[in-house]
């Protein structure tokens, strides 16, 4: 598949959720992801859908498989720490974020206090 055919198919998937599809949206999404299970723009937005289904261990494993380019660094640490909060680990879901936060920042420069 060129990346202009995958750039269609992501497009045409937002329009499918921004207008009340997710469903479409979703076949979409799974399929881009079959094709490339280590795109992280697709994985991105297959987990985006499966968290707004609920699904938080379907959209973990599909955030595992992928490889995220730094741009989307903090959208990975998002819809980690959601996907890990949904499924009952609050603890994990906070250390998640914090080590976003500390890469981002710097582990001085966080305003996140580590816990004593």
């Amino acid at each position: 598949m060129t990346p202009q055919s995958r750039q269609f198919m992501l497009t045409a998937a937002w329009l499918f959720a921004r207008h009340g599809r997710p469903r479409r949206a979703r076949v979409i999404v799974e399929a881009l992801v079959d094709d490339d299970p280590t795109d992280g723009v697709a994985a991105a937005a297959l987990a985006e859908l499966l968290l707004a289904n609920g699904e938080g261990a379907a959209a973990l494993k599909t955030l595992a498989a992928a490889d995220f380019p730094p741009e989307l660094s903090r959208a990975e640490a998002i819809l980690e720490t959601r996907a890990l909060a949904m499924i009952g680990r609050k603890d994990d879901s906070e250390r998640r974020w914090r080590r976003y936060l500390a890469a981002r920042k710097g582990a001085g420069r966080s305003w996140v206090e580590e816990e004593v």
